[in-house]
């Protein structure tokens, strides 16, 4: 089936809430769509899942071979890709991983979503820039987002050099709320389904939905790269503290033949039968008096194979200080202490090895978090070098049967 790439300028256009009033629109419609998400992100494909009625895959043109792309995007669905910041923006030090990156391996085109709200015949030189920088991805139209007035959109058309596909007005009532790592999670948005119809009639409305899907090409037609699991049967945490578990490693540990249960840590369900435990990341340290307060969950995880990331890690540490300087008694699997009193971001690509443990071998990963570690005693798990190939402090705890770290694994390599 086709795909096509809603990309922008720079983050901050609007192209996530475009893309989701697109995908609950075309669903409107009888069109079996789905979306993706390109780079490392957790929480916009709740969103595209929530507003198209399909799972939402990421695709990390720096993480990710060609091949392992290639299959994800096999789907009998019409693909509505959204990009992450700008269009050509990537890792350092020269923007590997963009969006631009799928347009070119996928061969798929680009419309461009145009905050345009503080500008008029400025336009024409923007998007002629982005159309004209690299003749391997085309740029075929444009949307319009944060018009003021009528006026204002005749202006913006006159001067665009591309098709305008559609003018979307300014709207207090599509913005969503965020908080520390983006947007706040699909689940804990409490009026989603009025969010999504009322992006959807606004798109309908503005956005000529019949030339968007015309511009869509045919996507290759590929087959799943296997990725092996780390276990047979797995025990996954999932809820509104540990959400941030990527899905077509899921997809791809259960189509390798591995069994998947899920259970919640908030609910204080003690982890499942598994031969490992598996603590993705999310917003523990929201919920952190609560976890500390959950002694099913936290006494089951003693004594067996556990690997947590991010969020998860922190969870099997000694002890997690909250935003308010508040300390939470964790599970004590590791000799880890972590605070957000004092936030500090780390961010970007990382290439991880493991010698040894349930993801031994090298891996794509992608750090992005504000926790500050007080203490960390025992052996790394992983040696680690940041997107450059720059050699990084060694990466993880290891104790016994638990391991983990801030790392979130993507790919394989």
């Amino acid at each position: 089936m086709p795909g096509l790439i809603l990309a922008a300028p720079s983050s901050g256009s609007g192209k996530t809430t475009v893309t989701l009033g697109l995908l609950r629109a075309l669903r409107d419609r009888g069109v079996a769509v789905r979306g993706a998400k390109s780079g490392p992100d957790y929480i916009d494909p709740r969103f595209h899942a929530a507003a198209s009625g399909a799972e939402c895959m990421n695709l990390d043109a720096w993480a990710m071979s060609p091949e392992m792309i290639a299959g994800l995007t096999t789907t009998p669905d019409l693909l509505l890709i959204e990009g992450a910041m700008g269009l050509f923006d990537g890792a350092p030090p020269d923007g590997r991983g963009a969006v631009a990156d799928l347009a070119r391996q996928l061969h798929l085109p680009v419309v461009l979503v145009v905050d345009a709200a503080r500008m008029a015949q400025s336009l024409a030189p923007l998007v002629a820039g982005f159309a004209g920088h690299d003749p391997r991805v085309r740029v075929a139209g444009v949307i319009l987002n944060r018009v003021g007035s009528l006026r204002h959109e005749a202006m913006l058309r006159a001067a665009c050099p591309l098709p305008v596909l559609g003018a979307v007005p300014r709207d207090t009532a599509l913005s969503t709320p965020s908080r520390h790592l983006g947007l706040v999670q699909a689940a804990e948005h409490h009026s989603l389904e009025m969010f999504l119809d009322h992006a959807a009639r606004v798109m309908a409305d503005c956005i000529d939905i019949d030339a968007l899907e015309t511009l869509a090409t045919p996507l290759p037609d590929a087959p799943h790269a296997p990725i092996h699991p780390p276990a047979q049967r797995l025990a996954v945490a999932q809820d509104n503290a540990f959400s941030f578990s990527y899905s077509h490693l899921l997809d791809g540990w259960s189509r390798s033949g591995a069994d998947i249960i899920t259970f919640s840590p908030l609910n204080d369900d003690p982890a499942p039968a598994a031969d490992l435990v598996f603590l993705p990341g999310g917003y523990p340290e929201l919920h952190a008096g609560r976890l500390a307060a959950n002694d099913q969950f936290l006494t089951s995880l003693r004594d067996r194979a556990v690997y947590g990331e991010c969020g998860g890690y922190m969870v099997m540490g000694d002890g997690l200080i909250d935003a308010d300087g508040t300390p939470h008694a964790m599970a004590g699997l590791l000799r880890l202490e972590t605070s957000f009193a004092a936030r500090k971001l780390h961010l970007g690509y990382r290439r991880v090895t493991a010698t040894e443990g349930p993801f031994a071998g090298p891996w794509a990963a992608h750090e992005f978090h504000y926790a500050t570690t007080l203490r960390a005693d025992g052996t790394p798990v992983f040696t680690a070098r940041d997107a450059e190939g720059t050699a990084l402090p060694a990466m993880g705890l290891r104790s016994g049967l638990a391991c983990g770290s801030f790392a979130h694994l993507i790919a394989p390599v």
